[in-house]
């Protein structure tokens, strides 16, 4: 059983690194988890923390008056280590706004990461609630998109999310990592940072740039030290 000290510890470790660092982590693992395209929306700090998956589609016509999408899993939101990942955003149809991301703030929720839009990007950026996406719009989801499940797995820029795994998001991108791989994937995690820092002094020291990044270097980093 996963205990919330256990969680914090491994959320203060992911913290440390960054998403580069991790996606050459997944990359020794030879395990998905990096993605492109979900960047930033605004210019707003690194996320870290777990996922609360959301999964959206299209509303088909003649469906009726529904809850607005994302509103009940905020209201039932527990913690703070809650990220907010939304799938399943339509093209040019915005999944985020100011009212969500205030309510959001209010639960505690450190952010959010979108396959698709956002708008009021001001007001989310206005009260400091960092969100990660593939881009900007003026066009409402209501009447357009409705929210079909939540806690459930999604697809993320081709990448699957099962709620619960952990994510880093910074100005590189987002990355994503199953729960059950998360203690490795930080080992290894860690262990490239001190090593791509050695290299770095190495280069600074007069070390030939060619050797140093020589691929049995970085083939190195994998051995335990």
């Amino acid at each position: 059983m996963t205990t919330d000290n256990t969680v914090d510890a491994r959320l203060e470790r992911l913290t440390a690194l960054d998403s580069n660092t991790v996606s050459d982590a997944l990359d020794f693992l030879q395990l998905p988890g990096a993605t492109f395209g979900l960047r930033p929306l605004w210019n707003c700090p690194k996320i870290v923390g777990r996922a609360s998956t959301i999964q959206f589609a299209a509303k088909t016509p003649g469906a009726g008056s529904t809850v607005h999408p994302i509103t009940p899993v905020i209201a039932a939101s527990r913690g703070t280590d809650r990220i907010l990942v939304i799938a399943g955003g339509l093209e040019g149809v915005s999944c985020w706004g100011d009212l969500v991301a205030n309510a959001s703030k209010a639960k505690g929720i450190r952010g959010t990461v979108i396959d698709g839009c956002s708008r009021d990007i001001e007001g989310s950026e206005s009260i400091g609630y960092p969100v990660y996406g593939r881009g900007i719009t003026m066009i409402s989801a209501r009447n357009r998109a409705i929210q079909v499940s939540s806690g459930e797995p999604v697809k993320m820029a081709g990448v699957t999310v099962a709620q619960d795994d952990y994510l880093i998001a910074d100005r590189c991108g987002t990355v994503f990592v199953p729960a059950a791989r998360i203690d490795e994937v930080l080992d290894l995690g860690e262990r490239i940072a001190r090593r791509q820092d050695g290299m770095v002094r190495a280069i600074l020291a007069g070390r030939s740039v060619e050797e140093v990044m020589h691929d049995k270097e970085f083939e190195a980093i994998a051995v335990k030290r």
